[in-house]
């Protein structure tokens, strides 16, 4: 209960104060007008696109691997494209007042130390693939400022509760090129973090290192970056850096201390593309 309350309590605060403050109040945050056919043409625009990370081979790994990550948007059709930030998910705004947008969302975690290439963490044993599923909400101060907050319940690989709070100051340079960035935290309750970093006395025994509780809190802050390229109203391309830096008990454990690192970084590139549907009903 008190894991809830703090997960809650983080979604609030996160909606109450800016953590950002950085370009000029009249540049939209969003990207280019699409063009307007009659409005009985089509109901609904999609976006799908695969983005490609380097990021850690675990959490709190030295080392990095090249993973794919799919990308999957539906906004109704003659609304501007809504930004995406390098570390929101897979979302749907059900409520929508403008300036403030809630609904749900969802995260994957890849399955995690089955290619580690220290063999202390080797036998720690893999922890298979995670799925979250939560809310999310995020506002918009001014036209170039946005807060997201996601709190996300794990399964399978973990299961307990993931909130990440980021803020991102969101400037058009040109019609085509779109600059972002801004601060990032990430808090977990101890059933999320234990799998990643915790030590029990049977994995102790068979890799070496010692027991090893992680306790729920602060899991890492950071900040992130990205470039956006239009290239038609349907394509664009973008690419990204996310710093993450383990904070509290994920980062005094031995899997950190004695055989990784607390510096997380990941680097991202992607393609998205849009089109028109019309519903038959």
């Amino acid at each position: 209960m008190r894991d809830w309350r703090a997960a809650m309590a983080a979604l609030v605060a996160a909606l109450s104060i800016p953590m950002l403050a950085a370009a000029a109040e009249d540049n939209p945050r969003t990207y280019a007008p699409a063009p307007t056919p009659p409005a009985s043409a089509y109901d609904w625009t999609v976006t799908l696109g695969a983005e490609g990370r380097e990021e850690p081979l675990f959490q709190g790994s030295s080392r990095e691997r090249l993973r794919p990550y799919p990308i999957f948007a539906v906004r109704r059709y003659g609304t501007p494209e809504p930004f995406r930030g390098p570390r929101d998910g897979l979302d749907i705004a059900l409520i929508d007042g403008g300036n403030y947008q809630i609904g749900p969302v969802g995260q994957f975690v890849w399955s995690q130390r089955e290619k580690a290439s220290s063999e202390a963490v080797h036998r720690l044993g893999n922890v298979p693939w995670a799925g979250e599923a939560g809310i999310f909400a995020q506002y918009w101060w001014v036209p170039w400022l946005r807060t997201r907050t996601e709190v996300r319940q794990g399964f399978n690989g973990h299961h307990g509760i993931v909130s990440d709070i980021t803020t991102d100051a969101v400037v058009p340079v040109t019609p085509q090129w779109t600059l972002s960035g801004g601060p990032r935290l990430t808090l977990a309750t101890t059933p999320a973090l234990n799998p990643y970093f915790g030590i029990t006395t049977a994995q102790s025994a068979i890799s070496g290192l010692p027991i090893y509780d992680a306790k729920g809190g602060v899991r890492s802050y950071g900040a992130g970056t990205q470039a956006r390229y239009l290239w038609t109203p349907q394509w664009t391309t973008h690419v990204f850096l996310e710093y993450e830096r383990l904070s509290g008990e994920p980062a005094g454990s031995p899997i950190v201390t004695q055989r990784g690192s607390p510096d997380q970084v990941t680097i991202g590139f992607g393609v998205t593309h849009s089109f028109d549907i019309k519903t038959p009903w």
